[in-house]
């Protein structure tokens, strides 16, 4: 009896470890409901595939389940659903709001090392002290192996840099970003970035100086939040042919003889 009792609570650990959880406080809220069906895919299959501690190494496998792209991720980055490392793993932020495994069913990450660069927020939610311009985390800000200041570098937000009229790069800001996503809620903000380069790169006489390139973006993610969205025309019924209205000759009477 004991050994029946000890197979069944293997089983039943193993199929409980296996078991993902999602909360609503993240799922149904706005901010989450208005990505990309696509980009609402990949955050469902990087939690399915997740470690117990959240952890994911297999972002290829997940974008692959849910035809999800590049851009989704870089979505998820931006939002902050998700926290990558310079090696490549991701975690789930919000993962111990809806994840809580029995010690005696818990299995540690073998992440250790990017585990020990996380903090926990009052809510649960993972944190970190610093983001790298590609979502990445770093340890703490302050001066780099060639002695410069890295914190500049490190607050930069994860989109496609602009090109300015003196040949250097600008990119925002990550508050910058954020505030723009929230001043622009119907607006994509990260896919406009790349708008905005493609224009500055096919448009080399009309790029802007560093001091005006904030008005420049402000005002193109403004049209872009103020254009009225198309909608697709009605259908209408099939074009009758034109000898359908011809009124009909009468006939002729035949005479009997």
């Amino acid at each position: 009896m004991n050994g029946w009792h000890a197979t069944i609570k293997t089983i039943w650990g193993e199929r409980m470890a296996d078991r993902r959880m999602l909360t609503k406080k993240v799922t149904d809220a706005d901010e989450f409901i208005s990505l990309p069906s696509s980009a609402q895919a990949l955050y469902l299959h990087l939690n399915m595939g997740a470690d117990d501690d959240g952890f994911n190494n297999q972002v290829q496998l997940a974008m692959y389940k849910a035809h999800a792209s590049v851009d989704d991720v870089k979505i998820l980055l931006a939002k902050r659903y998700i926290i990558q490392f310079e090696s490549g793993v991701i975690v789930i932020k919000h993962w111990r709001l809806s994840n809580a495994i029995r010690k005696d069913r818990y299995t540690p990450t073998s992440y250790q090392e990017e585990f020990q660069k996380l903090g926990l927020k009052d809510n649960g939610s993972y944190t970190v002290a610093n983001w790298l311009p590609n979502g990445c985390q770093t340890v703490a800000a302050g001066k780099d192996s060639k002695g410069k200041d890295s914190t500049d570098k490190d607050n930069k937000a994860p989109v496609e840099p602009i090109p300015l009229n003196d040949g250097t790069e600008w990119l925002p800001t990550r508050e910058q970003f954020d505030e723009w996503v929230r001043l622009y809620p119907s607006v994509d903000v990260a896919a406009e970035f790349r708008n905005m380069r493609g224009w500055c790169m096919a448009n080399p006489t009309r790029r802007k100086t560093a001091r005006g390139i904030n008005t420049f973006v402000n005002g193109w993610l403004s049209r872009t939040q103020n254009k009225p969205r198309t909608t697709q025309p009605a259908r209408t019924s099939q074009s009758v042919p034109d000898y359908m209205y011809q009124e009909e000759k009468p006939k002729e009477k035949v005479k009997r003889w």
